[in-house]
């Protein structure tokens, strides 16, 4: 997998090193998920749709970190649509796993807006699959005003590192400095040097 990743990427200085980044870039109707001959106003359900200008601005949020991450410190940052693995060879639940696997790290980015649930299972997915070492590699980053349950477990279930940031400046402070002590830790050993997955 990291062979077809890193094939369908542009070159960049540190192309060896896949950053897997994550966020609630789609979304879902909660009336979907309603059987039929159910009203879904009677269904208590999170809402779970959010406007497109949102969207919107998600994308624009993780293709500006993918830029920047990119550009310093030089990492092969992708997000899932990248590869263009069609859906129907690998599903989106089985594509997160094995980016993941085969990524030296993995950054969940959760601005405060849009839905939370489908990040919600794809962070418990992945962590529940990655040993301890992997698990190391993870990190998840929210927006100051998101908060829950699942982001509280993320830190006492698997021990992943959960922070939290209020502009885009910080956050990309924040990531840097989680994918540079990843990289200095490959280098010197303490990190296994992630060849394979």
């Amino acid at each position: 997998m990291r062979a077809r990743i890193t094939s369908s990427l542009g070159a960049v200085p540190y192309s060896d090193f896949l950053v897997y980044l994550m966020g609630p870039y789609t979304t879902f109707d909660v009336a979907d998920l309603v059987p039929d001959g159910v009203d879904p106003g009677e269904v208590s359900l999170p809402a779970a749709s959010t406007a497109e200008d949102d969207l919107d601005a998600m994308m624009g949020t993780l293709r500006s970190v993918q830029g920047s991450l990119r550009t310093d410190p030089g990492v092969n940052a992708f997000l899932a649509v990248d590869p263009e693995i069609p859906l129907d060879e690998v599903d989106a639940a089985s594509q997160s796993i094995a980016f993941a696997r085969a990524s030296n790290a993995t950054l969940f980015v959760v601005p405060a807006m849009g839905d939370k649930l489908g990040v919600g299972m794809e962070v418990g997915s992945v962590l529940e699959d990655l040993d301890e070492q992997g698990r190391e590699r993870v990190m998840f980053a929210h927006e100051d005003a998101v908060s829950s349950a699942m982001i509280r477990a993320i830190s006492q279930r698997w021990d992943a590192r959960v922070v939290s940031y209020d502009t885009e400046a910080a956050l990309l402070d924040e990531i840097r400095q989680f994918v540079a002590d990843l990289m200095n830790r490959e280098l010197y050993g303490d990190l296994p040097r992630k060849t394979t997955g």
